[in-house]
């Protein structure tokens, strides 16, 4: 195996970079990794995973993954596509029948998958709070809302619904009839050796869980409360598949290094190579993110294109608020989650970070925090 070529120092002082945000009250913790050529340079645990029990943070923790789940769920609905089980261009409505109502009838995978599908970012105002852990709870209430947009119009990120639905589908065509949480463990955390990582909290990983702490206050992309309320909401029977899977750092580093080989590991085929590059190209050309437009107004941040792939986010070109930081190559693709976690793989320098933090910070400190250190990780493999 080629070994990295990162630079020591370069790695020492992004470890010190978060204890210092740490000892400034940011947030609690984090485990890093960084690799290049898929040898580890860099695995650290920082700071404190449960702060009010004094709780040290450890390599192994059980961190809420967040957004980073929708990575994992396209992973399962791409798998699909390429079994024949569907395609890009199916509408929701003919594997969902009762979905393609109130204007809804042509919203397509492809829709889903890239934040396209016109449908409201928001729960569904008659979903019982709470319910959106539960798959078919939440896919039924969407369905009997109306569109929003048109789709393929608009970019905008659907935090919650979108990946329930393409859950949904994967399920309805399961011959085997397997709760969604179950197909992801068959289908990839298994295969991957993602031995640490769930979609609902196993016993096993209970006692490893890092809890959801909010280290901010309203008026941002989310409110405080929707945090602390997923440490009640997880369960060994729930379901989000947006953003509901728990997992370690080095769970998900196996996951980017499935990615970043083009869809294998370990003579484990999960992708093919094919579909791992059409899943992190651009798919949303110049378009913004609408999701964004509060955080340009208050802190008077530009427009600037979305950059999605199928649910990836890619670095693109330009300068502005970017998780993936400014040095990254162009083809550089991530998952993120709301407030605390991160992975991304520059295939330009063949680099890869994961970042899971404790303590939830308010989203746009998140983006400029996770660029900081994106920074850091480049300048560690250009010196």
């Amino acid at each position: 195996m080629t070994k990295h070529t990162l630079n020591q120092a370069g790695l020492e002082e992004l470890v010190n970079t978060i204890e210092g945000d740490v000892a400034d009250g940011q947030y609690d913790g984090a485990v890093v990794l960084v690799a290049q050529h898929g040898d580890i340079a860099l695995h650290r645990a920082i700071g404190h995973s449960d702060l009010a029990n004094n709780r040290k943070t450890q390599l192994d923790d059980i961190f809420h993954l967040m957004s980073i789940t929708k990575q994992l769920t396209t992973v399962v609905v791409l798998q699909a596509i390429e079994r024949g089980q569907f395609s890009l261009e199916t509408k929701i409505a003919q594997i969902i029948p009762e979905f393609g109502v109130k204007g809804k009838n042509n919203i397509t995978v492809y829709h889903l998958l890239t934040h396209m599908s016109g449908m409201n970012e928001e729960l569904p105002a008659a979903l019982v709070p709470g319910q959106h852990v539960n798959i078919q709870a939440l896919v039924s209430a969407v369905s009997d809302e109306r569109l929003q947009r048109r789709p393929g119009r608009v970019v905008c990120y659907n935090p919650y619904a979108a990946h329930a639905i393409l859950a949904e589908m994967v399920c309805r065509l399961d011959k085997q009839q397997r709760p969604f949480r179950q197909i992801l463990n068959d289908e990839l955390l298994q295969p991957l050796a993602m031995y640490n990582t769930s979609l609902s909290v196993r016993p096993d990983l209970a006692g490893r869980r890092v809890p959801i702490v909010p280290r901010f206050g309203d008026g941002g992309l989310f409110e405080p409360q929707a945090f602390s309320a997923m440490n009640l909401l997880a369960t060994e029977e729930a379901e989000f598949a947006a953003a509901g899977a728990m997992g370690t750092a080095m769970d998900v580093f196996r996951f980017s290094e499935m990615l970043r080989r083009g869809g294998e590991l370990d003579k484990v085929r999960i992708l093919s190579e094919s579909m791992v590059s059409e899943a992190t190209r651009n798919h949303t050309g110049q378009q913004s993110n609408d999701i964004f437009d509060w955080a340009r107004e208050i802190h008077n941040w530009p427009d600037w294109p979305a950059y999605i792939g199928l649910t990836f986010f890619l670095r693109g070109e330009g300068t502005f608020p970017t998780h993936m930081g400014h040095n990254t190559s162009p083809g550089t693709f991530c998952g993120e989650g709301a407030g605390s976690t991160l992975f991304w793989v520059d295939p330009e320098r063949d680099l890869s970070f994961v970042f899971l933090s404790a303590g939830i910070m308010d989203e746009a400190e998140n983006i400029l925090r996770c660029q900081k250190l994106s920074d850091l990780v480049v300048s560690a493999a250009s010196c």
